[in-house]
């Protein structure tokens, strides 16, 4: 009788958190065509946006979740300030070089960069965690490695794009998990730092007369506000999905938003996609199906609260 009332609540929260990870994972998928609609708009002036932005979003929902009190805790510690600001730097590179690559139409590479992400999360896990990685797992980042080189053969030079969108995302994992509060907790004091100086260019551009919110069109502004939706929602959807999913699952969905981008960009943007192009993602797709073979074979099969992407 008890594994009869159990099951349909742990079943529910399953399907729960499995469609709360599945509107995070679309909604990044879908992310490119945004980030081509700002395309026309300064970089930093749209980084800006999308931190100034999150902050009300992220704040109300900390409020209605009833969150609040970790948060003011960590607000409190120099130790949590500091570390959110490290955390919150590397963020905004990441945001940075991708807002960047797809407006000038390198956003193959950043599918690529998000398909290495795991596996350069793994080394990072091997060589300053001490974990230690079974044979799939080895041949896996091999594998990766060779497409790399593949990839750095033909164009001369290292695809810079991808290494530094899969490594930021690394790193930002690996120091988010030294935060004593949760992802939704977190989200919002990395936010509410990088606001101020967010804030403040925003504000410079608006004394000079150099701004595209209030000194351009309507249809600039609304993009511009849109950047905080954009960024935040995906994030805390995300956030709470983890939480009812176990790490296996999410091991597999968190490679549909990079296939959803490379779709996008081959298909509907036209980007150049050649037989070096091909082996090297054959690689890393064989590369994916080895790291998630030994993830599904391990014992990672608790429920999880990973760090916001």
């Amino acid at each position: 009788m008890a594994s009869d009332t159990i099951q349909p609540d742990a079943d529910s929260k399953a399907r729960s958190g499995f469609l709360l990870a599945l509107g995070a994972y679309l909604l990044w998928g879908l992310l490119p065509f945004y980030m081509k609609a700002v395309a026309h708009l300064p970089l930093i002036e749209v980084i800006a946006h999308r931190i100034v932005w999150s902050v009300p979003i992220a704040a109300a929902v900390l409020v209605w979740a009833g969150r609040t009190a970790d948060f003011k805790a960590a607000i409190r510690s120099p130790r949590s300030i500091a570390m959110a600001a490290l955390t919150a730097t590397l963020i905004s590179v990441n945001w940075a070089i991708y807002v960047w690559a797809i407006s000038v139409d390198r956003t193959v590479e950043t599918a690529l960069g998000y398909y290495i992400n795991p596996l350069v999360s793994i080394v990072v896990g091997a060589l300053l965690l001490g974990e230690k990685l079974d044979r799939l797992q080895i041949a896996a980042v091999l594998l990766a490695a060779v497409a790399v080189a593949v990839l750095t053969v033909d164009a001369g030079k290292l695809p810079w794009v991808s290494l530094a969108l899969a490594f930021s995302f690394a790193a930002y994992g690996f120091f988010r998990k030294t935060l004593p509060i949760g992802p939704s907790q977190g989200f919002l004091l990395e936010v509410l730092l990088l606001s101020v100086p967010a804030l403040a260019y925003i504000v410079f551009l608006l004394v000079n007369g150099q701004d595209h919110f209030i000194s351009s069109n309507g249809t600039d502004m609304a993009l511009l506000i849109g950047c905080g939706p954009v960024t935040s929602v995906p994030l805390l959807l995300f956030a709470f999905g983890a939480k009812l999913l176990r790490l296996s699952t999410i091991g597999i969905m968190q490679y549909i938003a990079p296939t959803m981008v490379f779709l996008i960009a081959v298909l509907i943007f036209d980007e150049p996609f050649g037989t070096t192009q091909a082996i090297a993602f054959a690689l890393i797709w064989a590369a994916l199906a080895m790291y998630s073979w030994s993830m599904f074979r391990g014992r990672e099969i608790r429920p999880v609260a990973l760090a916001p992407k």
